[in-house]
């Protein structure tokens, strides 16, 4: 069943069949609807969180999808917005029942910290996933061996069994690529995170010839960054935007930083990093080129 917008259109497709990205991808979608319920009957966010007994900022990361629903504020809320209508109040509620089910990636909470878990939403959800990266091979394109290295240099001290759950979650989002549905990545890898050897040179043997593997499935795009291009667009770091299908969610870039990270989702933000993206496609190699580049810098590690 369709959730009725408040202009009276239905979206473009059913939100409860949009679920992949489990908890994180229904909250926004539920935020987002409850959002526009609101604004279209005029209701301040502090009107309606003195009828669930909340502050206006509670509204507000309910609207962003930050915070887990009560199911009894959800139909609070309908009532408040004048939602009667059975039908669309019960899959409302549906899916703020569905919003508090755990994702696959809940088993490894005690390794994955709030921040990041709301990205691993949302990569679960994407269609299309375009990343940048100067120091690191992407995540999704890391080998066992070499994510552990890369997890070691910022938790040297942590024990094993912690270390091996944060690569065993690296290697399970990885699954993504060469399953159903998979989304389209499209990286852009600067030559400095190709030369870098992290975890010694049969480590990045092994990783340069996964990345060769990788490049020629269908949904993957590399390209590479030679040295001699010099300066580029994207001077202020690596980034990842995500694309999701439909136009219930909106283009969302992600930064990484040592204990957090920033969200961006307005459209004047998130375009600007879309153009970015799109001057480094480019000032890098094309595509084509990449499965030379690899095997070039495989026999600097022979």
């Amino acid at each position: 069943m369709e959730i009725a917008r408040p202009d009276g259109e239905a979206p473009p497709a059913n939100v409860l069949a949009q679920s992949r990205g489990g908890p994180t991808v229904l909250r926004i979608l539920l935020g987002t609807q409850l959002r526009r319920l609101r604004t279209a009957k005029g209701i301040t966010r502090e009107a309606a969180g003195y009828e669930i007994r909340a502050s206006h900022a509670k509204i507000s990361r309910l609207e962003l999808g930050q915070v887990s629903f009560k199911e009894r504020d959800v139909a609070d809320l309908l009532t408040l917005y004048g939602v009667n209508a059975a039908d669309e109040r019960e899959t409302l509620l549906g899916l703020a029942r569905q919003a508090n089910s755990p994702g696959w990636w809940h088993k490894y909470s005690d390794v994955l910290p709030n921040w990041f878990e709301v990205y691993v939403g949302l990569e679960e959800a994407a269609s299309i996933i375009r990343t940048y990266e100067i120091q690191f091979i992407p995540g999704l394109l890391q080998t066992e061996e070499y994510a552990r290295a890369v997890i070691m240099l910022a938790h040297a001290k942590s024990p094993a069994e912690e270390v091996e759950r944060r690569v065993n979650l690296r290697m399970a989002r990885q699954r993504r690529l060469t399953g159903p549905d998979a989304p389209r990545l499209w990286a852009v890898v600067d030559e400095a995170a190709l030369r870098r050897p992290l975890g010694g040179r049969n480590a990045m043997r092994g990783q340069i010839e996964q990345l060769i593997e990788l490049a020629a499935l269908p949904n993957v795009t590399l390209q590479i960054v030679p040295f001699d291009r010099g300066g580029h667009a994207a001077a202020g770091g690596p980034f990842s935007i995500l694309r999701f299908t439909g136009a219930e969610l909106p283009d969302v870039v992600y930064m990484e930083q040592l204990t957090s990270a920033l969200y961006f989702d307005k459209p004047e933000e998130t375009d600007h990093y879309m153009a970015v993206m799109d001057r480094l496609a480019l000032e890098a190699a094309p595509a084509a080129e990449t499965p030379r580049y690899l095997g070039r810098i495989l026999d600097d590690l022979a």
